[in-house]
């Protein structure tokens, strides 16, 4: 007989502001405790020195983790000029140095030239597997990490205003696709500029649907487990795939799919399938000649 699993049914997404100086697993590790959840996840690593949005999926939203993964993501994030670091933002050691800081002109006529489906060599202190292991932790062994150039879509890429910021620091926001590394952003764009560059500030706004104005800290999380029903802060578990074609069925025919039992759809068109039944979704499916070929099979009960 399989083992119970421990904690509360609860299915949904909370979207959690990272806080500095944490790890994401460290986020998921904290958010389990609040909530008591029996099962918990996040949709994309955000690093320690990284704040922001981070989805987090409770109970059977984790089903769903993969497409939110494949979102575009919104980030914005601060260049300082002048030095490369090791890891490529502020955490490793200088590598490089320029006395160019460039002019905000130069960088805007340098950013078209990073839009678009570009090359993009990751940073060195990535976790990119190489050989069987983390890039990261062949680079914190001193050893030498050579990574091949990969295609990511940049969908815009902007400088933006920013009074705060001290001489020599730049501040950008940046749209784009999955495994895009903005610390690379930061570095390719000083050598392109004739400088060096490195992210010093980086916090990310956006992860496909989930956007930083729904986003709560972990304290206010920490308050409303208290004082208020946790399910008022809880989004669908669906809400990752509204971009996917829905598919209806009654009440009876959710029940045959829930038992695993294949359903015939003549008229629906090809491809992958939401499958609602009185607005809760039910499974996702790929639906092949007329049937319905199950994915992955949603058990949410309020």
């Amino acid at each position: 007989m399989g083992r119970r699993r421990k904690g509360l049914p609860i299915h949904g997404w909370l979207v959690i502001d990272k806080p500095l100086d944490m790890s994401s697993a460290q986020v998921v590790g904290k958010v389990r405790y609040l909530t008591k959840a029996a099962k918990v996840g996040h949709g994309g690593t955000l690093d320690p020195l990284a704040t922001g949005v981070l989805p987090i999926a409770l109970g059977e939203a984790t089903k769903t983790v993969p497409y939110i993964m494949d979102g575009r993501k919104t980030y914005r994030f601060v260049v300082t000029w002048g030095e490369e670091r090791s890891t490529d933002d502020a955490e490793g050691d200088v590598t490089r140095r320029s006395d160019h800081y460039p002019t905000d002109d130069e960088i805007k006529a340098a950013l078209p030239g990073f839009i678009g489906r570009i090359l993009q060599t990751p940073p060195a202190y990535s976790a990119i597997k190489v050989a069987g292991q983390r890039a990261y932790d062949l680079a914190r062994r001193g050893e030498d990490v050579s990574l091949s150039p990969r295609e990511v879509d940049i969908f815009d890429l902007k400088l933006v205003p920013d009074t705060t910021l001290a001489e020599g620091q730049s501040c950008f926001e940046v749209d784009c696709g999955k495994g895009t590394y903005v610390r690379a952003i930061a570095r390719d764009l000083g050598r392109a500029l004739g400088s060096c560059g490195y992210v010093s500030e980086l916090r990310r706004t956006r992860v496909g649907p989930f956007a930083e104005r729904e986003s709560i800290s972990l304290d206010k999380l920490g308050d409303l487990v208290h004082s208020a029903p946790l399910k008022e802060q809880l989004l669908p578990v669906v809400t990752v795939l509204d971009d996917i074609s829905a598919l209806a069925v009654t009440v009876k025919e959710a029940a045959r799919i829930q038992q695993g039992q294949i359903l015939a759809v003549p008229d629906h068109k090809q491809g992958l399938v939401r499958v609602m039944c009185e607005d809760q979704l039910i499974a996702l499916a790929e639906m092949t000649d007329g049937r319905l070929k199950l994915l992955r099979v949603f058990n949410i009960t309020d």
